[in-house]
């Protein structure tokens, strides 16, 4: 009972916790522009931005590397930019248009992207992040190579992690890919474990946290050609004789290949959908929390009664939507492994000898 107390009193405090530091950085009153503030939050950034106390800024300046185009490189911090409100070495973040929020520089009176490479704040996040995920699993590791487990079962921490990865390897890898499960069982629990950490951490809203990584549809489309590439360059040659030359009439196949052509496009529709679904979901549970944060702003000039009662139900609504956000967390995790491994199982397709063969 303890340890639930426990447990509970940390979820309250995460919880308030989300919703004052996104509060305190709110501005009050009609002028509250929330499509802004959200996409804001949503967005990458060349800074870390903690909190602000009164008119003082506290944000990690991160480094920026950019190649303008004469060649010249420039490496500096993005403390710089003066949060984005000064301009350095003819570099400056744009305000608005196609740019905006980039880095640009002025060529011939014209707003031109240069070479970046820079540590922006996504890119420190999935950094830490996986330096999170390594400590945890080598973490894990360390305790099973001091002791064995026929003389001391794992408890605690490293009892759940064993829960979670044989739950995800026996459960879900060993029965979608199918027999040489084993080849794709390392690549398969990283997904989840990256996935799930970033997910977690994507919901703390003070440093390291709060950053909406999985929410970047940049890191969706690696993550979902990662398993493009798993899928078709270990297919068998049964799984692309059914691209190609499917079992249906012969008249879908020639001469006008049309079932071939459908197929084709399934190997490409396939990994679209698992980087639109992790990346919709994610960026929309963020969202709705920012939306109904900025409730308690927006009603400001409507009176102090309208304004306290839409701030008890924004608390109540960002409690609930936390709550839902840690379910979908470890679900959106869960889906994109599942949908991987089943990806996967179906190109490891090999030929299954018919009853005539049989007799042969």
């Amino acid at each position: 009972m303890n340890k639930l107390r426990h447990i509970a009193v940390c979820l309250c405090l995460l919880l308030f916790g989300s919703f004052t530091a996104h509060a305190e950085e709110l501005p009050e009153g009609e002028d509250t522009d929330v499509k802004e503030i959200v996409f804001e939050h949503l967005g990458d950034s060349y800074e870390w931005h903690i909190t602000t106390w009164g008119k003082t800024h506290v944000s990690i300046p991160l480094p920026v590397i950019v190649r303008s185009r004469t060649g010249h490189w420039d490496v500096f911090l993005s403390s710089r930019f003066k949060h984005g409100e000064e301009s350095y070495n003819g570099y400056y973040i744009a305000k608005e248009g196609p740019y905006a929020g980039k880095i640009v520089e002025q060529v011939n009176g014209e707003e031109i992207r240069p070479i970046d490479i820079s540590i922006t704040k996504t890119v420190l996040a999935l950094l830490l992040n996986s330096l999170i995920l390594v400590c945890i699993i080598l973490g894990v590791a360390h305790w099973y190579k001091k002791r064995k487990v026929e003389n001391a079962a794992p408890g605690g921490f490293v009892g759940a992690m064993e829960m979670f990865i044989m739950m995800i390897h026996d459960d879900l890898i060993k029965s979608c890919v199918g027999k040489d499960y084993k080849r794709f069982a390392p690549y398969l629990l990283t997904v989840f474990f990256f996935i799930f950490i970033n997910n977690l951490m994507g919901l703390i809203p003070i440093f390291p946290g709060g950053a909406n990584v999985t929410g970047n549809i940049a890191i969706t489309l690696v993550l979902a050609l990662c398993t493009f590439f798993a899928v078709n360059l270990f297919g068998t040659r049964e799984y692309w004789k059914e691209i190609f030359w499917p079992e249906v009439p012969t008249w879908l196949k020639c001469p006008v290949p049309m079932m071939p052509a459908i197929e084709l496009v399934g190997i490409f529709t396939k990994p679209f959908a698992l980087m639109i679904r992790l990346f919709a979901n994610m960026m929309a549970g963020h969202a709705v929390i920012l939306s109904l944060t900025c409730l308690v702003f927006v009603t400001v000039s409507m009176g102090k009664a309208v304004n306290i009662s839409m701030t008890g139900v924004s608390v109540l609504f960002c409690i609930f939507m936390n709550l839902l956000e840690l379910l979908v967390a470890f679900i959106q995790a869960y889906v994109f492994t599942m949908l991987s491994a089943v990806f996967i199982g179906l190109a490891r397709v090999k030929h299954h000898k018919t009853t005539e063969e049989a007799e042969i």
